[in-house]
């Protein structure tokens, strides 16, 4: 089975590698694309960051659709968060033949922003500037945003290690896509022939609580394709390397495998 891998926002596919590593153990061909602009070192990167400057989500999809049109076989797509976003959009498309979604970003309609997920996004969302612009997380804001279920002191660790400035312009997307027309954040929810998808969540995580997947999980329900969620308690947003991130990957990778 071959299994592609989106990453997120304030991330390189670094923070996929607990994953791809584990994936690729149980005998699975794995890979982790970056965005476009991000294949460099994240050195460079935080040096550079203008290099990711007005890229949005359509051009972030397009990417990935090209990569995975040019694979022998249809794969089974993982994203987290804004890449969890970018997989439904893929989906939507008619690629892929299953898709997982770990702590997704909501797809345009969903109507459910909880405060914890308005704090963690207003680093961005505090100037309107920001859209066409990086936007780095202080140890404070990233603590919040991605790893407020551990300790600080693990918090920036993990910051240290995976952490670089995000574009502005995909969240500036989210945050506006109920209140415009024609917004990059729309998926096909009716699809009949997409391909099955899996939401993972949990009401731990303060950017994308479980309550915003569920209300996109339920949005699916006028397509006949299979859609299934799965929550997990108090893990943070940056699942996949925090305590307990086996029992998520094996869930992903088990699901995946039916198919």
């Amino acid at each position: 089975m071959t299994i592609v891998l989106v990453h997120r926002l304030w991330m390189t596919p670094l923070g996929w590698e607990n994953w791809t590593e584990r994936f690729e153990k149980a005998g699975h061909e794995v890979l982790a694309p970056t965005w476009p602009g991000f294949d460099r070192p994240i050195e460079e990167l935080r040096a550079h960051p203008e290099v990711m400057n007005g890229l949005g989500v359509e051009e972030v999809t397009d990417h990935y659709a090209e990569i995975i049109g040019a694979l022998p076989e249809a794969p089974v797509i993982m994203g987290h968060s804004f890449g969890g976003l970018i997989t439904q959009k893929l989906l939507s498309r008619g690629l892929g033949k299953a898709g997982v979604v770990v702590h997704s970003a909501p797809a345009k309609g969903t109507l459910g922003l909880p405060f914890s997920a308005l704090k963690a996004s207003f680093p961005v969302l505090k100037n309107p500037a920001n859209v066409n612009r990086a936007v780095p997380l202080s140890p404070k804001e990233f603590h919040y945003a991605f790893a407020n279920t551990l300790s600080f002191g693990e918090s920036e660790a993990l910051r240290e290690k995976y952490a670089i400035a995000a574009p502005g312009r995909p969240l500036w997307q989210a945050a506006t896509a109920n209140v415009s027309t024609h917004n990059a954040t729309a998926v096909d929810l009716a699809k009949p022939d997409r391909a099955p998808l899996l939401f993972l969540a949990s009401e731990g995580d303060n950017v994308v609580p479980a309550s915003m997947n569920r209300e996109n999980h339920r949005r699916y329900r006028k397509s006949p394709a299979l859609t299934e969620i799965k929550e997990f308690p108090n893990r943070p947003h940056f699942v996949m390397a925090a305590p307990g991130w086996e029992e998520v990957a094996d869930y992903a990778l088990n699901w995946s495998e039916r198919f």
